[in-house]
């Protein structure tokens, strides 16, 4: 028999913080430059079209000694019977004697891997001297998103809040912003040092706002996290120097961006083939606005100084991030090791 550990969401929350996320996403990415990572095909299977679905997302990553998979569940009718519409499970194999690790539920490291996705994007593509902030959409990554970016962009003090369904969303989000935001961090049982990060959501200015054209022309980063399938920002509301973390394309056919903006952009990407077949690169290059080589390159490259990322001031720049395996994988290991550490979890002979 073997054993493996075993975490539901709460024991989840119990052992992942937001910082050490980010320093694990960081550091995936430089290993996927370096090639001592592995993205396998994502799977996709429609069990009945706009009604259910799956997908697994999948690789190895020799540097840590791990394999595995994450498969998220989409069922839209669930919510009538009293169950979530997503489940998400990770699964970590040993790559020397391909023994179970671990059975992880997948939800809140996925918000969190995501959030510190996009701000990794900003933190090496922004403005150094970015102050506002311009987040489209109100859902669950919502947060993940701000307080990531907190954490990265030292200079940022606005927040702008659209919501493209109904500014009362924006209001409500708005209301309860810092007080969420201090949730998140209070959650993890290991504490670290969160003074300054404390101090700077108390004077965070938040605002939402009803005209997303005239927030676009204030934003110095604007992070996109909606299921659109049209354009809402256009091209000619962006003024240059700013940044977009895109998040919400991460299937064929999502959109959240005019394509025109991809002709006046320095574009990056998390990983080339999946952005161009399911991100937001996709619509632009189908549309013949740009082709392939219109990618500068990948994060990890940028982040390593192998490929320039902002030239110039007045660059504008996109991140177009589909979110990897690599990305669950890794946030994943760390999860386990941490939960190990402090006891935290089930541990069962399998």
């Amino acid at each position: 028999m073997t054993q493996i550990r075993v975490l539901n969401q709460a024991m989840v929350k119990e052992v992942l913080s937001i910082k050490e996320t980010i320093q694990t996403v960081e550091e995936i990415y430089r290993g996927k430059a370096r090639e001592t990572s592995t993205l396998w095909p994502m799977i996709f299977y429609e069990f009945e079209p706009g009604k259910a679905d799956m997908d697994i997302k999948s690789g190895y990553m020799k540097e840590l000694g791990i394999y595995g998979l994450k498969l998220v569940s989409w069922y839209g009718s669930n919510p009538q019977q009293q169950l979530p519409a997503l489940f998400g499970t990770t699964l970590l194999f040993d790559d020397q004697t391909g023994a179970p690790l671990g059975i992880v539920d997948a939800e809140y490291i996925t918000g969190m891997r995501t959030g510190a996705a996009a701000a990794i994007g900003s933190k090496y593509l922004a403005r150094q001297d970015s102050e506002t902030l311009l987040m489209v959409g109100t859902g669950h990554q919502a947060l993940f998103q701000l307080l990531s970016h907190l954490l990265v962009i030292p200079n940022l003090k606005q927040l702008l809040i659209y919501d493209p369904l109904a500014k009362e969303n924006a209001d409500s989000f708005v209301a309860g912003c810092k007080e969420q935001l201090l949730h998140l961090l209070d959650q993890p049982k290991i504490k670290e040092d969160q003074v300054e990060l404390r101090e700077k959501i108390a004077q965070l200015q938040i605002h939402a706002v009803e005209e997303i054209a005239n927030a676009v022309g204030a934003a110095d980063i604007i992070v996109t996290a909606t299921p659109s399938k049209q354009p809402m920002i256009q091209a000619e509301w962006v003024k240059p120097g700013t940044h977009f973390s895109c998040v919400g394309a991460d299937m064929s056919g999502k959109q959240e961006i005019d394509g025109a903006i991809f002709q006046q952009a320095r574009l990056f990407v998390d990983d080339r083939k999946q952005a161009i077949a399911v991100g937001e690169t996709e619509q632009p290059i189908k549309q013949g606005l740009i082709d392939e080589a219109a990618i500068q390159g990948e994060i990890g490259e940028v982040i390593l100084g192998w490929v320039a990322g902002r030239i110039s001031e007045a660059d504008i720049t996109i991140y177009d991030t589909t979110g990897i395996a690599l990305q669950d994988l890794a946030v994943t290991k760390q999860v386990l090791d941490t939960a190990e550490k402090n006891e935290v979890g089930q541990v069962v002979d399998l």
